[in-house]
């Protein structure tokens, strides 16, 4: 079988088919990606990958926790992977055994689209896909806010907020959001009620993942502060749903 090598986001060398027709995915934007892209591509992908909705793929368990072994019985032409969401054993596991593994590297929206254009057009040798366009066309717009300062808590128990460095806090940056917490040493710091409430955000916002905040868990913690729920989505998929994405954030920001 004619086969071709190019380099994945981390300039590990991948030998590929000729023709990729069956990709695990282990990250949920991916799998959208992908699927965005050709329904036909993914062949597995993990419980997580709520997007698009009736994929029908194999679940292979979750991006943490994948099933190596049951992954490498499918015997797919690329397996798609993320350094951050993605553990480097199973990447390694994967690899001894034969199955070609494209890592990404998203740390901001710039890295997103370029990422997204080589693992589709290069791995995957698919045409680069219209959603692609619209999404960079989109935030191409000027920021709509001025200075709105922000707080995103990612996790409680213990309390996680997004820091610096991060995909989300570059989409608030161009957002014209202002993360109180860009200046921490962690790209995820502790960050309890008490210690976001003394960096005097105008809001809290809530995402529905990582962690799951909703009406009843979440906002009691910030009597004394607007909190605001928006699909975890919008701020750290970076697949097709960018496209709207940003026009959403915005309208649930305070202005």
């Amino acid at each position: 079988m004619t086969r071709r090598s190019h380099p994945d986001d981390l300039g590990h060398p991948v030998r590929l088919p000729a023709r990729v027709e069956r990709v695990v995915s282990l990250v949920p934007s991916l799998t959208e990606a992908l699927a965005a892209t050709d329904p036909a591509l993914v062949a597995g992908c993990t419980r997580w990958c709520t997007h698009p909705p009736g994929l029908r793929a194999e679940r292979v368990r979750g991006t943490k926790n994948p099933h190596v072994r049951r992954i490498i019985e499918m015997a797919p032409d690329l397996v798609v992977a993320n350094q951050e969401e993605n553990r480097e054993r199973h990447v390694r596991e994967l690899r001894a055994a034969g199955i070609p593994v494209w890592v990404t590297v998203v740390r901001d929206l710039a890295e997103a689209f370029a990422s997204m254009r080589r693992l589709i057009t290069v791995a995957c040798a698919r045409p680069e896909p219209a959603w692609l366009a619209e999404a960079e066309a989109a935030w191409r717009e000027p920021a709509p806010l001025r200075g709105v300062r922000v707080a995103v808590p990612i996790w409680r128990d213990p309390w996680l907020a997004v820091g610096r460095d991060t995909f989300a806090g570059d989409l608030l940056a161009r957002l014209g959001a202002v993360n109180v917490y860009a200046d921490a040493a962690d790209r995820y710091p502790a960050a309890d009620p008490r210690d976001i409430a003394a960096r005097a955000p105008d809001a809290v916002l809530l995402p529905d993942e990582p962690y799951a905040f909703s009406a009843s868990d979440g906002p009691e913690a910030f009597p004394r502060t607007r909190t605001v729920l928006i699909e975890g989505r919008d701020l750290t998929w970076y697949g097709p749903s960018l496209a709207a994405a940003r026009e959403r954030l915005a309208a649930a920001l305070p202005g």
